[in-house]
């Protein structure tokens, strides 16, 4: 398989980007969440929330042989989301555009890069050098930050 592309999002990946949040979300949110209540997240989803977002956020997509694998979204300091396809976690996909999205905010000038975590995705930030900064929130999310550590010093970590 070939590297990951890194694209900006357009209005015409909406429903690929719908989707693979959706599975993204059913498929491997579980066993870190129960079922019900990963499929209660996905219900709440809706395509006109997606183009939302691509109006409203920085979308970078994450292709591998052409193939939507990923996408995560950012504003300013916040990271808004980071979804990889379920056919291609564990491959690297959310790091590269982990390291894709932190580049952008570093270059602008951010110091630290802040988000919400789901449960079954805390993991993956901590072992990323994020920290909790606060406690679960009602609707189950981590507030989380990291460090952006400046250019010249990233490539010594």
């Amino acid at each position: 398989m070939d590297a990951a592309v890194h694209r900006l999002a357009t209005f015409d990946d909406a429903a690929l980007l719908f989707e693979v949040r959706r599975r993204s979300i059913l498929e491997l949110a579980p066993p870190k969440m129960p079922v019900a209540d990963a499929e209660a997240w996905a219900r709440q989803l809706a395509p006109a929330g997606m183009e939302r977002k691509l109006r409203d956020l920085e979308i970078w997509i994450a292709e591998l042989d052409g193939v939507v694998a990923g996408w995560g979204a950012i504003r300013g300091d916040v990271l808004e989301g980071l979804y990889t396809a379920p056919e291609y976690a564990g491959q690297g996909v959310g790091a590269g555009l982990l390291d894709r999205l932190e580049a952008l905010m570093r270059g602008r000038g951010f110091e630290v890069v802040r988000a919400e975590a789901s449960t079954n995705a805390k993991g993956f930030y901590l072992r990323r050098g994020y920290r909790v900064t606060g406690p679960q929130t009602p609707v189950g999310a981590w507030p989380i930050a990291r460090q952006l550590c400046p250019e010249n010093t990233a490539a010594r970590e």
